[in-house]
C-alpha cells in the first residue's frame, strides 16, 4: 500500500504566458503575492504555493529546507512544472527554498529571484521572529472572541498595525473555534533550523538569477555576495529604495516591473 502524496496548496491566477511560482516567506500565504500576480499578467500565469507548515497545505513533523524543497520539487513536476521548467520567485524563508530546490533540481528552474534573503546561516537574525510567534503562541485561542479580540490582545506585544494583520491572517474559525492555519509550534521551535541554510559545498545553478534586497532591510549584506556567486554565478542584484524586508509589499509597482524586465 503506497502512501498518498504530500498536499501542497496552490492558486492560479492568470492564464497565458511563462509560469511564475510563488514561495513565500515565514507565517505567510501564497495569496500574499496576490497583487504581484495580476501585475503580471497578461503575460505571465502565477502560482501562488502555501509552502508545507502554512496556509492550507499539509503540515510536517520536522523542519527541514531540503525536504521541503523536494516536496515542492515534487508538486511542481505534478503541476506547473510538468511541461518544462518554471520561474521561481521565493522571499525570505521561501528564497532559501526556492535557492534549494534550484541547486537540486535544476532541470524544473528556468530563472530564479530570491528576494530579501542570503545563502547563509543567519540564526541571530531571528530573534524578531521569536518575539512575533512566541506573542501568537501565549494567545489563549479557547477564549478569543473573534479576530479582533486577537488583534487588541497582540497590540501591546506587536504595536505595528500592518504586521498584526499579517500573522492574523493565519487565524481561522473551525467549528466555531479558533486555530492557525500555520504550524504555529513547530515553526516556533524550529527557527534556529529556518535561520539556517544547508551546506551545498561544490553545487551550482548556473541559470540567471535576480537577487532583491530591500533598501533598509539587513538580510543582504556585502559580506554575503561571495556566497550567493558561488552557488549562483549568473547573478544579479537589485536594491529597492524604499523598500524594508517585505519588498514587494512596500514597493509592488517596482517589484513587478523588476519582474518583468527579468522574466522578459
Amino acid at each position: 500500500m503506497t502512501s498518498s502524496p504530500f498536499f501542497i496548496n496552490a492558486r492560479t491566477v492568470g492564464a497565458h504566458g511563462s509560469t511564475v511560482v510563488f514561495l513565500h516567506g515565514l507565517f505567510g500565504q501564497g495569496r500574499n503575492f496576490t497583487q504581484i500576480a495580476k501585475g503580471l499578467e497578461p503575460d505571465h500565469r502565477s502560482i501562488l504555493v502555501d509552502l508545507p507548515n502554512h496556509g492550507r497545505s499539509e503540515w510536517t513533523e520536522e523542519f527541514d529546507y531540503v525536504a521541503m524543497a523536494d516536496l515542492v520539487a515534487d508538486f511542481l513536476r505534478e503541476d506547473a512544472a510538468a511541461e518544462g521548467p518554471v520561474h521561481i520567485v521565493g522571499h525570505s524563508m521561501g528564497g532559501k527554498v526556492a535557492m534549494t530546490l534550484a541547486l537540486r533540481n535544476p532541470e524544473l528552474v528556468e530563472r530564479l529571484v530570491v528576494v530579501d534573503i542570503s545563502p547563509v546561516s543567519a540564526v541571530r537574525s531571528m530573534g524578531t521572529f521569536d518575539h512575533l510567534l512566541g506573542s501568537l503562541a501565549r494567545l489563549d485561542l479557547d477564549r478569543l472572541e473573534g479576530r479582533s479580540d486577537a488583534d487588541a490582545k497582540l497590540r501591546d506585544d506587536i504595536p505595528e498595525d500592518g504586521t498584526r494583520g499579517f500573522l492574523l491572517q493565519n487565524l481561522h474559525s473551525v467549528d466555531g473555534a479558533y486555530r492557525w492555519r500555520a504550524n504555529l509550534d513547530l515553526l516556533h521551535s524550529s527557527l534556529p533550523a529556518i535561520g539556517a541554510f544547508p551546506d551545498f559545498d561544490g553545487a551550482q545553478f548556473d541559470g540567471p538569477v535576480l537577487w532583491v534586497a530591500g533598501e533598509t532591510s539587513q538580510y543582504i549584506k556585502d559580506e554575503h555576495r561571495e556566497s550567493m556567486t558561488s552557488l549562483f554565478p549568473r547573478t544579479r542584484q537589485l536594491t529597492v529604495k524604499g523598500a524594508g524586508h517585505w519588498v514587494h509589499a512596500d514597493q509592488p509597482e517596482v517589484f513587478v516591473s523588476a519582474l518583468r524586465r527579468f522574466l522578459g
